[in-house]
């Protein structure tokens, strides 16, 4: 199963090189930040949720960076509402 989450990353500045070394170790992952904030998006393919989460972190730190915290997305629940409010 793919997996959808964020990790929000404590980074000072987000540099090409920084870019650069995370796609080449995780083709999953989309980085953004605004606001002092860097965030990297994975659409991770694992058995469980914490599996792909593990993996995802191990990976970001194997960079040297630091992982502040993991946010979960949960699109059957965002489905569900949005079909309560347009009925």
């Amino acid at each position: 199963m793919i997996w959808r989450f964020t990790l929000e990353l404590k980074v000072v500045e987000l540099t090409d090189a920084l870019a650069e070394s995370l796609y080449s170790h995780c083709s999953d992952a989309t980085l953004s930040g605004s606001g002092g904030c860097a965030r990297v998006g994975f659409d991770r393919e694992a058995v469980s949720l914490q599996a792909a989460i593990h993996s995802a972190v191990n990976d970001v730190r194997s960079l040297g960076l630091h992982v502040e915290r993991v946010e979960i997305e949960a699109p059957d629940l965002v489905e569900t509402e949005l079909a309560q409010w347009s009925a």
